[in-house]
């Protein structure tokens, strides 16, 4: 029996909704007294954060949808008017629902009377990123889930410029503005004013893109990379990219070359889930590949797998793909005056690398939305296998130049008989060896997210496979840089840091731990993620 209280909700959400589509699904449930979905569409509005929007396609205010969308745009006019913001380009990838989504914030920002610009089809987010930047608007919009599962989808809030005194350059959104945000969408407008005055965005700026990235390799590429975009929508853009900076052709994975929203060879989109790059791995074996490189699905992350003489072929973790990027890009640029930076959930060795050379180093908050804020970047990265290997042309992470660089890389070692494990080898003999790697736990239920973490930070682990604790941080009260989670810190540097996800249901611990040997380093990460497994589950 579905209350009074719900039904009217439901019937006035109805009535606002412009797609006739997810309204006739209310009404279908309301026919078929479907109390169980009607509650689970309904259980408050899809919370607006730094991240933007994030969540399950579907009807109603819980759920990403027209109306949801829709009265999201018409937050931003209102939060874009009072700050005097006059301009904004959107972007989309392929996943349901993500062409309506657009078309309703383009109809709603140019009926507001904002300059509006549309980007011409479906396409990467480091492509919106740019554009934010090359035609000079106050605001970018990017409609994508990025690597999340095909159920959902997103809406992602860029700026242009300079507000409540941070600079932004192209990057996305942090607090407060996110709150400010939510706060003008509480009240928008349910039924706005629309037009179809946007401009379609020239194919110029997609090219000005692909020769701005193939402009940061300075040679030729012949190795045999397998590519896979991971039924996204980097492969066009990829191609066209290795192309212009004339690198040899890639070996495309056939399955998973066209933008599918349904995912249909990997049930979590993300390079960095189990399984989720096996098809490529199985191709750079029939073809005898040197690199298998995989973005997620709009693209902004960049997955290396190479063939492991010891283990066979297999990805390598972020970390280390971050530290060969930032050890290379040291030691090849003059960074006099310029910084690298990564989030505090990364390896601790980049920092390392940069005191020795004299560069400025920054930690930060996770998420790219802070590494893009400091000052002077030539790069950043964050484990999550996002790097940003040239702020000046995409400020955010940004997939298809970061292969790029990574390509590279392995050329030049490959041409004087090293591998890129090699070149990781020789950089731990330097700084020690620093082993990293990640739990990760879904749940179903938020609520024991939050009763996990409380726990942990109450009563830590005092010892783990044979190190005593030697600090705890609640990382909640963080000087100047607050955020949900726990740091411990144990003998021998090691070092575990337990967090919620910012964009999915999960909570995910990262250990580090630092050895003189490769072997003994491996030993106890894996000593340690075996401990740790028993405690958060």
């Amino acid at each position: 029996m579905i209350d009074d209280q719900l039904r009217t909700e439901v019937l006035e959400w109805i009535k606002n909704d412009p797609d006739k589509n997810t309204a006739d699904q209310l009404n279908k449930w309301l026919v078929e007294g479907n109390e169980k979905e009607l509650k689970r569409c309904f259980s408050g509005f899809l919370q607006f954060g730094t991240a933007g929007l994030r969540g399950p396609v579907g009807p109603g205010p819980s759920c990403m949808n027209r109306a949801v969308v829709s009265r999201t745009a018409s937050g931003i006019v209102a939060f874009m008017k009072k700050n005097n913001l006059s301009s904004v380009v959107i972007g989309k990838d392929a996943r349901h629902g993500s062409n309506e989504f657009a078309q309703d914030s383009a109809e709603i920002f140019s009926g507001a009377g904002i300059k509006t610009y549309v980007l011409p089809r479906a396409l990467p987010t480091p492509i919106l990123a740019f554009a934010v930047n090359k035609l000079k608007v106050d605001v970018g919009i990017m409609v994508t889930a990025s690597h999340n599962p095909a159920a959902d989808n997103g809406y992602k809030v860029y700026l242009g410029n300079t507000l409540g005194g941070v600079k932004y350059r192209g990057s996305q959104i942090v607090a407060p503005v996110d709150l400010a945000i939510s706060a003008e969408i509480t009240k928008a407008e349910l039924t706005p004013i629309r037009s179809q005055t946007f401009e379609v965005v020239n194919e110029s700026v997609i090219d000005d893109y692909i020769s701005s990235v193939s402009t940061l390799v300075t040679s030729e590429n012949s190795l045999k990379i397998v590519y896979t975009a991971l039924h996204g929508v980097g492969t066009e853009v990829f191609l066209k990219v290795f192309e212009k900076a004339k690198f040899e052709s890639p070996v495309l994975v056939a399955e998973q070359v066209k933008p599918d929203p349904d995912f249909p060879t990997t049930p979590f989109p993300n390079p960095e889930e189990v399984g989720a790059i096996d098809l490529a791995i199985k191709y750079a074996k029939e073809s005898a590949a040197d690199l298998v490189i995989a973005n997620d699905p709009d693209a902004d992350r960049c997955a290396v797998a190479i063939n492991d003489p010891l283990s066979g072929w297999r990805m390598l973790r972020g970390d280390e793909v971050g530290v060969i990027l930032g050890n290379y890009l040291i030691k090849n640029n003059n960074f006099a005056n310029k910084a690298v930076a990564n989030s505090l959930v990364s390896s601790s060795l980049l920092g390392k690398i940069a005191k020795k050379n004299g560069v400025n180093f920054h930690e930060t908050l996770t998420g790219f939305k802070w590494i893009s804020k400091v000052d002077n970047l030539l790069f950043g990265y964050e484990e999550a296998i996002g790097y940003c290997v040239d702020p000046a042309v995409v400020n955010d992470k940004d997939g298809i130049s970061a292969a790029l660089i990574i390509i590279q890389i392995a050329n030049e070692l490959k041409q004087n008989g090293v591998s890129l494990l090699d070149y990781l080898n020789t950089i731990g003999e330097e700084y020690g060896f620093h082993e990293t790697e990640q739990i990760s736990i879904r749940f179903s239920d938020l609520s024991q997210i939050d009763k996990l973490l409380s726990n942990v930070i109450k009563s830590p682990p005092i010892e783990i496979s044979g190190s005593k604790l030697l600090q705890s941080e609640d990382l909640s009260a963080l000087k100047g840089m607050p955020t949900p989670g726990v740091r411990l810190w144990y003998e021998n540097q090691t070092r575990v840091i337990i967090r919620p996800s910012g964009t999915e249901p999960k909570i995910k611990c990262y250990i580090e731990v630092v050895s003189n040997t490769k072997n003994e380093a491996k030993s106890k990460v894996s000593q340690i993620k075996e401990a740790l497994t028993k405690v958060l589950s």
